[in-house]
């Protein structure tokens, strides 16, 4: 019969020492238990009412008892006996209505066939379990991680109400399976790498460099999942976009912030790599996983692009959500999402620092305290993983010279017809006043002060008077036809005389 309860993820078990070993009980026994535990669990809560999650939802354990034979409210299996305990039901819910998941689609991806089980390339003892449709991972988790999740749920309810956008994992359900005295806790969460997509190349990344290079037993695997040196030996960076960039980097940011806020150090950026230019699968090879896609946001385009208010689900796409990118003369398709954020800066943490500080550089080391885990985090992504495409400034400024041309032609051709008009009337003006009497008008900008004229009065009068006026003429004709004429230094020297 089913109870609930408010008690902490798996206090009061007396096989909770067990899964902290992780000791593997029959592989078949217990991804059929998991799947029945979650089926079970899901229909279950078709019976409760929709309401507002409320506080002390986030805190809920109901458990019931699965026997093999069956009981009045359970079905009969033909594995072993087991206890499920699900955790928060009604908050986990909401999660995934949010992103769109209906409950026929959660169970038929989880229960309809039998799950695949992936390597894990890190230093945790977890098991991977993938869904046969490619939409859900199902990860176990130590006890210690169950408990920090748990206690998350409230800020990570916030969070996703507020931005739903978001690198960070998505949790759909977190739940313990007790099978004959072993302990499994496990969570549902998205799938980052879809495997119907070939990756090139998988990075681990957390931005520091001790130990942070894939061992020889890592890269002599098919597809290695390389780590932070790897990558700026094997890289230059990947290019993208200006508004791809910034899209990428503030939804980093925000995240990162997130983490930060709840004490979350040592998480690592999930990247994966198709090269387009490379020869693709062929139709028939990939698996129809994402055809009629279940999960809203799930997709790493969906998950840095803003301001786009409730997205149709990607139906058969090629990219199968990838972000565009290039790498030299290649063109990518980019995969990633912050992993493993399920680890606090307990005071293990805090030692297993301070004692890595003592026989090695502290500010290299992975762990380390959550703000300066992040900036060093956000500084490693933003410079040296990934980068923005410039646009060329020759190109640029040749635009600009261009448009400039044309304005200016516009313009003189504007103006042009006045300005003819205007030198043909002064013109006309200067000639009238040449052909008259050249010293009768006391207007004249250019007569001889009376000083310079009795300097000169031993020169002969007419001598002077025939000099001036050819000088005049010819000066006023310069003048009046180009506002800035290249002179000879002749001209030069005899327009001065006119003025001294």
């Amino acid at each position: 019969m089913s109870t609930a309860s408010t008690d902490s993820v798996g206090r009061g078990t007396k096989t909770s020492k067990v899964s902290k070993d992780h000791k593997k009980p029959t592989a078949s026994a217990l991804k059929g238990a998991i799947q029945l535990g979650i089926g079970y669990a899901v229909g279950n809560l078709s019976s409760k009412p929709d309401r507002d999650v409320l506080m002390q939802d986030f805190s809920v354990v109901e458990s019931v008892f699965l026997p093999s034979e069956g009981s009045n409210l359970t079905p009969a299996h033909h594995f072993p006996d087991f206890r499920l305990k699900t955790y928060a039901p009604l908050a986990f819910r909401y999660f995934r209505e949010l992103f769109g998941i209906k409950p026929d689609d959660y169970l038929y991806s989880i229960c309809n066939e039998p799950l695949i089980e992936l390597s894990n390339p890190g230093a945790s003892s977890s098991w991977f379990y993938l869904t046969s449709d490619d939409e859900f991972i199902i990860k176990t988790v130590q006890h210690k991680e169950a408990e920090f999740l748990q206690k998350l749920l409230p800020g990570y309810y916030m969070n996703l109400n507020q931005n739903p956008r978001t690198l960070l994992p998505k949790f759909y359900g977190l739940y313990c399976i007790q099978c004959s005295g072993i302990t499994v806790r496990v969570v549902v969460m998205n799938n980052v790498l879809p495997c119907a997509m070939k990756m090139h190349y998988k990075y681990d990344l957390k931005g520091s460099s001790y130990k942070r290079r894939a061992s020889r037993k890592e890269s002599a695997k098919q597809s290695p999942t390389f780590k932070d040196l790897d990558f700026q030996e094997m890289h230059e960076g990947l290019h993208f976009d200006s508004d791809t960039y910034n899209a990428l980097m503030k939804t980093l940011q925000r995240d990162c912030r997130v983490l930060e806020s709840f004490k979350i150090m040592d998480y690592s950026l999930l990247l994966g790599i198709h090269v387009l230019d490379r020869k693709p699968l062929g139709r028939g090879s990939r698996c129809d996983s994402r055809k009629g896609q279940k999960v809203l946001y799930s997709t790493a385009l969906e998950s840095i692009q803003g301001n786009v208010k409730d997205p149709e689900p990607v139906v058969d796409d090629d990219t199968f959500g990838g972000i565009p990118a290039k790498h030299k003369d290649e063109n990518l398709l980019i995969f990633l999402g912050i992993i493993d954020i399920l680890q606090s800066y307990r005071f293990i943490k805090k030692v297993e620092h301070s004692w890595k500080a003592l026989v090695h550089d502290g500010d290299t080391v992975s762990v380390h305290r959550p703000s300066f885990y992040a900036d060093r985090f956000l500084k490693f992504m933003g410079s040296t993983v990934f980068k923005k495409i410039h646009p060329l400034r020759g190109a640029s400024s040749k635009r600009k010279r261009n448009s400039l041309y044309t304005v200016k032609s516009a313009s003189q051709e504007i103006l042009s017809p006045h300005k003819e008009e205007k030198k043909e009337e002064k013109k006309a003006q200067s000639m009238d006043n040449l052909d008259g009497n050249f010293y009768s008008s006391s207007k004249q900008p250019d007569l001889l002060p009376r000083s310079a004229v009795s300097f000169q009065s031993s020169r002969n009068d007419e001598e002077d008077t025939e000099n001036s006026e050819a000088r005049r003429a010819s000066s006023s004709t310069i003048a009046l036809d180009d506002p800035l004429p290249s002179l000879s230094r002749s001209q030069s020297d005899s327009e001065l005389d006119v003025y001294l």
